[in-house]
């Protein structure tokens, strides 16, 4: 599989550390607030890579951190701790907040099809490991206490912008918005690694440290929760694209000073979901969550479909008419598919069914493109092969994928009487949900469109009744 890595911005051979084994690490969600559709974006397309290294015969072992502690609302060390934030604007407690926001992310994944890592850790269950390594750090004279805190030196380093996309220029003051100056660093690129009591003393939760009662800045996490469940040499580390910058940065610096080797071969950036105002951004207060689109009437394998449907390293744009269409879409695969159930009465042809998965798996090899392997996906139902061999197709992408285009497809076999054509139950399912959207004009216009073909829809106390002309 070719891999674009984005420490060498080229596209690699994906080569495991330890052959046939992934050690992959992701940077989880800080739990102060819902997860909005574009930080899901970036694990749809990790979850995808996931599923297709286990697909290829590879065995994975996947870990995710969870922030509940250290994170604060800038990269320059300055600003409200998030959890402290959502705490205070929920009038609850840290560990409230923590565990909610946690279970609430994890219920979008399951909507999703996000398969959960074999490791879920929050950053609260190993102060431990964080005190051990900044310790080290000291030692090794890599780190140095200042005004309460504990920095890491960059000034150490022989290479600090490992990805090659910043100057030092990107963090002067006044140059970046989240950017203020703080005294106590030697070098402006430096990072804390601890807060003690000197700073943020209305923050719930410290622990005693050798430096003082404190807490682990954001950093530090990631690096000690992949070592302590993965090892020494990782290979894969997956992130939104704002995090090689500099949260990504300093994981490398303090990990590689921490060990004396390289630490990660491969990096894994998804781009950016925006609107027309620009990136999406709990920030600004401008984002949207899996649950306002259900409200809405969208079922979540139509936004993991419109996902699929752009390669990773591209941003997406996001409108509801782009969504409509990728609704429009998928069902017109699941029609497909339920025309295939009641097609298929016999057996797979093995040859043609490699050939069908060979051409997805060329896709994927190909730095993930899920968008060429939608177009693989439509060739299945283009090609010359029996029903039994295309529905075998489906299902084989599908472990990758995981549209549940097979279960869909029996629901809409069940769901209306079977003397309804497929492709009429599948406008019914489109005025269904253009009806509990409130857009009444689309229903009005798909109702038109199955009266043409000879079907009148009924709204009754028992539900929608079809029946033909």
């Amino acid at each position: 599989m070719q891999l674009y890595n984005s420490l060498s911005h080229t596209k690699e051979e994906f080569v495991p550390y330890t052959p046939g084994v992934v050690n992959m690490y992701t940077c989880g969600p800080t739990v102060y607030h819902y997860a909005h559709i574009g930080n899901l974006r970036s694990y749809i397309m990790e979850d995808v890579l996931e599923k297709y290294l286990s697909y290829t015969g590879l065995k994975v072992n996947r870990v995710m951190n969870i922030t509940d502690v250290g994170h604060l609302t800038s990269d320059g060390d300055t600003g409200d701790d998030k959890m402290l934030k959502g705490a205070k604007r929920e009038h609850k407690t840290v560990m409230e907040i923590a565990e909610f926001y946690t279970d609430a992310f994890f219920e979008d994944c399951k909507a999703l099809n996000i398969k959960r890592p074999e490791v879920v850790e929050p950053a609260t269950d190993c102060i431990g490991e964080f005190i051990k390594v900044i310790s080290s750090l000291m030692d090794k004279g890599f780190a140095y206490a200042a005004g309460g805190n504990i920095y890491f030196d960059t000034s150490k380093l022989d290479e600090y912008y490992k990805f090659g996309d910043f100057s030092s220029e990107d963090l002067a003051v006044a140059v970046r918005d989240d950017v203020d100056e703080d005294t106590n660093k030697r070098n402006k690129t430096d990072f804390v690694l601890w807060f003690t009591k000197s700073k943020f003393d209305d923050q719930e939760l410290k622990w005693e440290s050798p430096w003082g009662l404190g807490y682990p800045g954001w950093h530090i996490e990631c690096s000690c929760i992949s070592m302590k469940h993965l090892g020494e040499h990782l290979d894969l580390h997956c992130g939104g694209i704002d995090n090689a910058f500099p949260h990504h940065t300093n994981e490398i610096a303090q990990s590689e000073a921490y060990l004396g080797h390289k630490w990660c071969n491969c990096w894994f950036h998804v781009h950016h979901l925006n609107t027309t105002g620009g990136k999406m951004s709990k920030s600004k207060g401008e984002f949207l969550t899996v649950s306002l689109l259900k409200e809405k009437g969208y079922d979540p394998m139509v936004y993991r479909f419109f996902c699929l449907q752009s390669h990773y390293r591209k941003s997406l744009e996001f409108s509801y008419e782009n969504l409509d269409n990728a609704a429009a879409a998928y069902q017109k695969i699941v029609a497909r598919t339920a025309r295939l159930i009641k097609e298929s009465d016999g057996k797979a042809d093995e040859s043609a069914l490699k050939v069908l998965t060979d051409k997805f798996r060329a896709a994927l090899d190909n730095d993930l493109n899920t968008s060429l392997g939608i177009t693989a996906l439509l060739d299945i139902f283009k090609s010359d092969a029996n029903a039994a061999t295309k529905l075998a197709a489906i299902k084989s992408v599908d472990e990758v994928l995981s549209l549940d285009m097979i279960p869909h497809a029996e629901k809409l076999n069940t769901s209306d009487s079977e003397d309804i054509p497929a492709e009429i139950a599948e406008l019914i399912e489109q005025r269904k949900a253009a009806r509990k959207a409130k857009d009444f004009a689309l229903a009005d216009s798909i109702r038109d469109q199955i009266t043409a073909l000879g079907y009148a829809v009924e709204e009754t106390r028992e539900g929608t009744k079809v029946r033909k002309l």
